[in-house]
């Protein structure tokens, strides 16, 4: 079967997961549904073997499979991957969630610049309501102000008048489209930066709210807001975490419990799932507030100079005022970029909440009160203080690497495996995860970093590397939310091959790379002989210095009283320094005549009395 047949067979089934998922009252996206697919697959416990050919019992037997773990809704691990899929689809970089806002924004104005850059207006009057039209265009594009607003719309009216009178409509009718646009885009600036100076001048500013005060608030508000349920996440899996521990305690533990392991498990990796996307969305509202903060300092910056610019001036060059209106209006529209920012990152927290819904009825918090009522809850940072005074030592380990954070550089700069968790601990306490502490050591195995929870656990993890690595991908494979949890993406990029020998149920993504080879026209001898010489005229002037210096002889005496006393050295030809010289230069230098008249303007006496005074130097000093 080929390539195309086989992504065909794919897609249909996750479309029939889809439709028989929607028949039973779900919706769900074909995102979650192509990882639970792979999901199924990956698990050995299904015994799919991927290596041949699928009947349709196997595709029949799959679609049932996905369809029963998408429709569990008590379990937390299908809460995790929805959380995963969720963020994966929603979260992105600074700079492609400003692109995507200026699109839509885009989006909504491209029927009124048409209006304007594309319409037949002859008329005085057809005029008139291009204008009126423009200053519409202007009030959108800037964002401050609503075009229904009669005092919004004067003053932006008179700013506009100011900078592009209608009587030059005329020569805006005549540009072409792509000029339109590019006017349109450069008054709307100007504008903008006019009615914002108007309103620190408190000569207007009708619809412009105080935007850094508002920034200030939110981005306080959000923070705080997000650090409270950060905290509340980090207490739930702290406390998780206790409990897990206590279960797999031999001594103290409990040889039976009402809950099973694995679903104790699952609600953790939910709990710390969550608590890892907090921490990304809050690092970006932290970038946020330095990126406001430093946009309110270039705002009073600006302002002043425009100020100083155009301050007891009743008339300024437009060159050089318009570059600082068009500036102010550049900071401002960063200050919106940064709360349109601010908003997406608190509702997509906010949409990550209902993810921890299932938490309350795996294990209820009063009843979880009760059971940590006994035990001590400690947190990541407690765990870590109590391990870190035994520390690993190097010499028991000759073929091993091992790093410290004191004989390390920018050792918080390291990327650990397994994002930080004991892999150790996954492997031998049944999928529970328990963060590491790179004090004790931080073992560099194959180019990779692995840190631990205790120096036991480093210990037997550093005797069988390899063992433990497989079994971290093995137990992946049965509670597929630690793949993105752990970052272990690029242990199953090659799990489900795909070959022309047979369809394959899963197809390995195509890798493309442009690769090319260059053969030496001439290869550098290793043997060369630097004291070869082909020149003949260059061998008779060695063999002339040669012969020259057998002729000079050195000549010392040495006697009793210098004997082992002084060394004696004489040299043959002396050193000298001769020069010469064929030209010389020379010069003059008239000097300048100083002459001084005084009594010109007259005096006392009815007579003028001129007196001539010669200072100049004699040409012969």
């Amino acid at each position: 079967m080929s390539r195309a047949q086989a992504e065909s067979v794919i897609k249909n089934i996750i479309r029939e997961v889809a439709l028989e998922c929607a028949g039973k009252g779900q919706t769900v996206s074909e995102t979650l549904v192509a990882f639970m697919v792979k999901a199924v697959v990956l698990d050995p416990r299904n015994q799919f073997n991927v290596d041949r050919t699928l009947t349709n019992d196997d595709v029949r037997n799959l679609i049932e499979l996905c369809v029963g773990r998408l429709q569990d809704v008590e379990s937390p691990a299908l809460d995790t991957i929805k959380m995963q899929v969720y963020f994966d689809m929603n979260y992105t970089s600074r700079r492609e969630l400003l692109e995507e806002h200026q699109r839509v924004l885009w989006s909504r104005l491209a029927t009124v610049s048409r209006e304007i850059t594309d319409g037949q207006f002859k008329t005085r009057e057809d005029l008139d309501t291009l204008y009126r039209k423009i200053v519409g265009y202007m009030l959108l594009r800037s964002g401050v102000g609503s075009p229904t607003d009669v005092n919004t719309v004067r003053e932006a009216t008179a700013a506009l008048q100011s900078v592009f009178p209608p009587s030059e409509m005329g020569t805006f009718m005549s540009l072409i489209k792509r000029d339109k646009e590019q006017q349109l885009n450069e008054l709307s600036m100007i504008v903008l930066g006019i009615r914002l100076f108007n309103r620190d001048s408190g000569k207007g500013g009708e619809g412009i709210d105080d935007l850094p005060s508002v920034l200030k608030d939110a981005v306080s508000a959000t923070r705080e807001h997000l650090e409270l349920e950060l905290k509340a996440s980090s207490n739930l899996s702290y406390r998780l975490t206790a409990l897990l521990e206590w279960l797999h305690d031999p001594e103290d533990g409990p040889s039976d419990f009402f809950i099973p392991h694995s679903l104790l498990n699952q609600s953790l990796y939910n709990a710390r799932q969550h608590e890892a996307f907090l921490g990304f969305i809050l690092s970006d509202v932290a970038l946020c507030a330095k990126q406001v903060e430093s946009l309110q300092a270039d705002l009073r910056t600006q302002m002043k100079k425009l100020r100083a610019a155009v301050e007891f001036k009743t008339a300024i060059p437009t060159a050089q005022v318009f570059p600082h209106f068009t500036a102010l209006a550049k900071i401002w529209a960063g200050l919106q970029d940064e709360l349109v920012l601010l908003g997406v990152l608190s509702n997509m927290a906010a949409n990550l909440q209902p993810f921890l819904a299932i938490q309350s009825r795996v294990l209820p918090k009063e009843q979880l009160d009760i059971l940590l009522e006994d035990l001590e809850v400690k947190s990541d940072e407690q765990r870590m203080n109590d391990s870190s005074g035994n520390p690993i030592y190097p010499l028991q380990f000759e073929t091993q690497e091992w790093i410290f954070p004191e004989t390390t550089t920018n050792f918080d700069e390291l990327t650990l495996q397994f994002k930080g968790i004991c892999s150790h601990t996954l492997v031998e306490k049944d999928g529970f995860l328990l963060p590491g502490n790179p004090n004790i050591g931080v073992l560099k195995y194959q180019e990779k970093y692995y840190i631990f929870s205790s120096k036991e656990a480093a210990c037997d993890f550093a005797s069988n590397p390899d063992v433990y690595i497989t079994q971290v991908a093995e137990i992946a494979k049965k509670s597929p939310e630690l793949i993105h949890l752990l970052e272990l993406h690029q242990q199953f990029v090659s799990v489900t091959p795909y070959s022309e020998s047979g369809e394959r149920l899963l197809v390995k993504p195509i890798v493309k790379c442009d690769s090319c080879t260059q053969t030496d026209t001439h290869f550098v001898e290793t043997n060369i002989v630097r004291s070869y010489e082909w020149n003949e005229w260059e061998l008779r002037r060695k063999a002339i210095k040669l012969a020259n210096m057998r002729r000079k002889l050195s000549h010392s005496a040495q006697t009793n009283l210098s004997h082992m006393r002084r060394d004696n050295v004489t040299q043959t030809y002396p050193s000298k320094d001769v020069a010469c010289q064929s030209k010389s230069d020379g010069h003059s230098n008239v000097p300048k005549p100083q002459v001084y008249l005084a009594g010109l303007r007259g005096g006392e006496t009815e007579t003028t009395q001129m007196v001539k005074t010669n200072l100049t130097r004699a040409a012969d000093e």
